[in-house]
């Protein structure tokens, strides 16, 4: 009987070492893995949404992918440095790249440290503002970039006002 206690035990923690050396690997690659090469604005367009439940935007053609851009009155400096000021306000937020008509931040989760890719385009011409929030590792990120995205859209919005 002994030995089965000690063969049971053994199996309990080698499962457990298991466990832990994958929860250590996941965040090993949410602090590594690279952004994708396929961000910015290109043509007017951000890039597409991958075929996954974790992205969304303005510019999807999917309509479980697509939200609504976001108008703006004034200037585009104006707009951008709203959403900068506003971005710059959120929790684990980093802001990547600034650009006249662009920005990238990546947020990540508050256990884990997964990152999200978000992104804005600034279209002058139309007075919107495009985004695009897509998770960099996983499938389903359980509608946290589309929850994430309609907050800060309904925060720029207000902040904007009517056209």
């Amino acid at each position: 009987m002994k030995n089965i206690t000690k063969i049971a035990l053994f199996g309990v923690g080698a499962l457990v070492s298991l466990g832990l050396a994958g929860i250590v690997a996941l965040v090993i690659a949410a602090r590594t893995v690279a952004a994708p090469d396929t961000l910015g604005v290109r043509d007017g367009k951000l890039a597409p949404c991958p075929p996954t439940p974790n992205c969304v935007s303005t510019q999807a053609d999917d309509p479980q992918q697509q939200m609504e851009p976001i108008a703006f009155s004034g200037p585009l400096a104006t707009a951008r440095d709203t959403v900068l000021t506003m971005l710059s306000a959120q929790p684990r937020a980093e802001i990547v790249a600034a650009n006249p008509d662009y920005i990238h931040a990546v947020f990540r989760s508050p256990t884990m440290q997964f990152p999200d890719d978000v992104e804005f385009y600034f279209d002058e011409e139309a007075s919107l503002v495009h985004f695009r929030a897509a998770a960099r590792l996983g499938r389903d990120d359980l509608g946290v970039n589309r929850t994430r995205m309609a907050q800060l859209s309904a925060t720029l919005a207000e902040t904007f006002g009517p056209r």
